[in-house]
């Protein structure tokens, strides 16, 4: 009885084996005709996987994140002419106009340019409705149209910087880089011709923020979510430092004229003719 039982487990175990290497016959024989080719031929049969295998990452990486991109949208505070704007830029036309709740697109045909039709979206200016939509629209975003009343510049000045810091440091936004048009409308104040000054103002502005966001998210966890580093490290802020195209221009919705008169939009739409 005793005599049997090793011949028993034996049998177990060379079960066990197989049942644990069922593919070690395969790999064996593949094993030993590998080691009857040609070296050379080897080689070349490695080389044509990695160049497959790098190629398919590569259209992969292109294929995914390339997106077509001809949205042009126009952020801003409420009431600070946007919808006019859009209204304006759209038809030419006057329209009287409230405190939009919900985006408003419509086909832009570029003047003076031929084939470039461009999607202008008109997104809320209520600071509890900005950032869904501004979520929906970014990756498609080719320029940012920020509209800005200069009538009121020093009374907002903190919230137009708080904002632009929002756009400016959004990793989606940093990695596109659309153009950003700066729009200071309303150019009948005490602002008149000085677009510098505003650009001045919110530099600093966000110099200030950059300072105070930083501290802050150090004093947490560190991270910043999906935001990115406004400008660079050791360096105060300039709109030079940013990665896309920054521009301030002036004009005015309303006109000179009032309703029946035209608006004085003509810088704004060479810049977006060269979109």
């Amino acid at each position: 009885m005793e005599a049997d039982n090793p011949g028993g487990n034996m049998g177990e175990q060379t079960d066990v084996e197989m049942t644990e290497n069922p593919f070690e016959p395969y790999i064996e024989s593949l094993r030993e005709q590998l080691e009857q080719q040609d070296p050379v031929f080897l080689i070349g049969v490695i080389v044509a996987l990695a160049v497959v295998i790098i190629t398919c990452v590569f259209l992969k990486y292109f294929l995914t994140s390339k997106t077509v991109r001809s949205a042009v949208l126009l952020v801003g505070l409420c009431d600070s002419g946007k919808t006019l704007l859009f209204s304006r830029l759209l038809s030419g036309k006057f329209k009287r106009t409230q405190t939009s709740i919900t985006d408003s697109s419509a086909p832009y045909k570029a003047k003076k340019r031929q084939g470039d039709t461009w999607t202008l979206i008109d997104l809320p200016g209520h600071d509890s409705l900005r950032p869904q939509y501004l979520e929906k629209f970014k990756s498609a975003a080719r320029a940012i149209l920020f509209v800005v009343d200069s009538a009121i510049f020093q009374k907002e000045v903190r919230d137009v910087a708080e904002f632009l810091y929002v756009l400016l440091t959004d990793s989606v936004i940093s990695r596109n880089a659309p153009s950003l048009m700066v729009a200071c409308n309303n150019k009948i104040s005490p602002w008149q011709n000085q677009p510098n000054l505003f650009s001045s103002s919110w530099k600093r502005k966000l110099n200030t923020l950059r300072v105070t966001r930083s501290a802050a998210l150090s004093s947490q966890d560190g991270s910043v979510g999906g935001s990115v580093y406004l400008g660079k490290k050791g360096k105060d802020f300039e709109f030079s430092q940013l990665p896309m195209k920054v521009e301030f221009l002036e004009c005015s919705a309303r006109g000179s004229k009032g309703e029946e008169g035209e608006a004085d939009i003509e810088n704004l739409e060479k810049s977006l003719a060269k979109l």
